[in-house]
């Protein structure tokens, strides 16, 4: 049951998720012209994603750490599963975590080393004073939760020369354009959480925009950010070669649109819960849909095992 407590306070059922989101987003948007084998045998970049996994588990187990007595409330299940495991135990690995980060890191580069010392201070810090303030604590979470996908983008990118990152600026517009998607969608779904949370974080002290603007200032917030998901989408859709991921931007068009009108109808916990959810399943589903860039690779990669076979 300890194991299984461990399990739940890293959120283990997250980790593969985010390793596939970066492998796919290393194969068909970070670096594009490799081939696939070769940037998924590439030991330096198993480095750094095995690296960011562990960063994450780590901040989930501090975020836990912190949120004790708000989970108590907001989460008394999941909160008294996560008990199991005593607060010591779980410093000790999250100390054990950081540092075979940081030295498995140091493998590819001090750099490296460097660019995950500052993720895990700045998850630290986030999680120790910066989310219990208005706004800025939902800024932060959405950022930290994209920053490892610019430890890819600096391990292919920081060695080129000035001129041939000039030839790249498309492919550049492209990584940033899908960030900023994706972290719009994260904002919404930390104001979401902040809807959800209102009892847990009014006990502890947290100043959410619920909390200190009411409800309805942060429905209009979230409903702001849900219209401002147009530019990105725009820009991939029309602008931007995403091959068939242009499908899933439409769905995601539609599905953000219900979603608006579900928000202000909502008023109870288990509503808020729904959307959530809804904003989750989206975020996930677009992790797998990067393929949908150019289905041609796992084409070409089912012929090559099955050559192998024979």
């Amino acid at each position: 049951m300890k194991i299984v407590s461990l399990f739940s306070v890293v959120r283990g059922y997250n980790i593969p998720v985010i390793v596939l989101a970066q492998y796919l987003s290393a194969v068909f948007i970070l670096a594009p012209e490799k081939r696939a084998l070769s940037v998924l045998l590439d030991f330096n970049l198993f480095i750094i994603v095995f690296a960011s996994s562990i960063t994450i588990a780590s901040g989930y187990i501090i975020n836990s750490f912190y949120d004790s007595k708000k989970d108590l409330i907001n989460r008394p299940n999941k909160s008294m599963l996560d008990r199991l495991v005593s607060q010591r135990t779980k410093l000790q690995v999250y100390f054990a975590l950081n540092f075979m980060a940081a030295l498995f890191a140091f493998i590819v580069s001090w750099r490296a080393s460097f660019f995950f010392a500052t993720y895990i201070f700045l998850i630290w810090f986030y999680s120790h004073k910066l989310k219990k303030y208005t706004l800025f604590g939902n800024l932060i979470a959405s950022f930290l939760a994209i920053f490892p996908f610019f430890g890819i983008l600096l391990y292919y990118y920081y060695k080129l020369p000035f001129y041939e990152i000039e030839n790249h600026r498309n492919d550049l517009a492209v990584i940033f354009t899908h960030a900023t998607f994706l972290f719009l969608l994260l904002f919404i779904r930390e104001m979401i959480k902040d809807l959800e949370n209102i009892k847990g974080d009014l006990a502890n002290g947290y100043e959410t925009i619920p909390i200190v603007y009411g409800e309805t200032s942060a429905k209009k917030g979230i409903t702001f950010l849900l219209v401002a998901t147009i530019i990105p989408v725009y820009f991939l859709i029309n602008v931007y070669d995403v091959g068939y991921m242009d499908l899933y931007f439409y769905s995601c068009f539609i599905s953000l649109l219900f979603f608006g009108i579900q928000l202000w109808k909502a008023n109870t916990k288990e509503q808020y819960l729904h959307l959530h959810n809804t904003l989750k399943f989206l975020i996930v589903a677009g992790v797998f849909c990067i393929v949908l860039i150019n289905p041609a690779v796992l084409w070409h990669g089912k012929k090559l095992l099955l050559t192998a076979n024979f």
